[in-house]
């Protein structure tokens, strides 16, 4: 079944590269107008931007660990499409940061940066995201905007080399059932989309150092795409899955099956 959003509009935080820019595309051939969020990749930026063309697509720089640039970022996406129908959670730093390390300053500083970036810049946008929903009008069923938070199967396993990473993807999991509880009266649903390994930058050196046993792990046989997240997040912003709101959906090839 094929996702139809002409008409709606949705924010992709991190769309300019590997997972994010794949949901870019897929929630635009679907007919949606996409606004998407880059910080250092803005050559990946205007090469994606430039690739789909037309009025529907609009990059924007932006730190996710900046209060006053995500407001913008949101403001300006109103005042350009006039609503937000769905808001995709998708940017996110990782670094190595293992328990055996010595450094104290680089370990706190590496979860300073990825909760800033991962949880409470994303607690952010979201509150933003919402607060223009619950001024638009309901659907048939209710629904006036769609949350969805791409996490990471290192919310259910544990994270060996980087517990930061886990720890603030885990947190991102928690903050989604909350919002499915809390923001059902308003007419907002909310999802988790939780990917295992996927080829992308961010995943390139634990995959070139280990690829091996990575497929091995994996009953599917093969490392995931983009396409393999985007496809099922572009299928939640339809509509499609509104009653399922709080689910998490896991995207690993049976990797890790809860």
């Amino acid at each position: 079944m094929g996702s139809d959003l002409r008409g709606a509009t949705v924010l992709v935080s991190g769309g300019s590269r590997g997972i994010g820019a794949e949901i870019v595309r897929t929630l635009h051939g679907a007919g949606a107008n996409v606004c998407f969020t880059y910080l250092q990749a803005h050559v990946s930026a205007d090469a994606l931007a430039a690739e789909l063309g037309g009025e529907r697509v609009a990059p924007v720089r932006c730190d996710n660990a900046d209060p006053a640039a995500i407001e913008h970022l949101v403001a300006g996406l109103i005042e350009r499409f006039g609503r937000l129908d769905t808001l995709v959670n998708n940017a996110a730093v990782y670094a190595e940061n293992p328990f055996d390390g010595n450094d104290y300053a680089a370990w706190r500083a590496g979860w300073a940066r990825t909760f800033a970036v991962n949880l409470f810049g994303v607690a952010d946008l979201t509150f933003l995201a919402m607060r223009e929903m619950r001024a638009a009008q309901p659907n048939a069923a209710g629904v006036r905007g769609r949350i969805v938070n791409v996490t990471s199967r290192a919310v259910h396993r544990g994270e060996l080399a980087f517990p930061d990473y886990g720890a603030s993807k885990a947190a991102l999991a928690n903050l989604t059932k909350s919002i499915a509880r809390a923001c059902a009266a308003d007419g907002i649903v909310a999802f988790s989309v939780a990917p295992g390994y996927i080829e992308t930058d961010m995943a390139a050196e634990a995959i070139a150092r280990d690829g091996a046993a990575i497929r091995a792990e994996i009953p599917a046989g093969r490392i995931g795409t983009p396409a393999d997240v985007a496809k099922i997040v572009t299928f939640l912003a339809s509509g499609a899955a509104d009653y399922a709101t709080g689910t998490t959906i896991d995207v690993n090839g049976a990797s890790y099956v809860r």
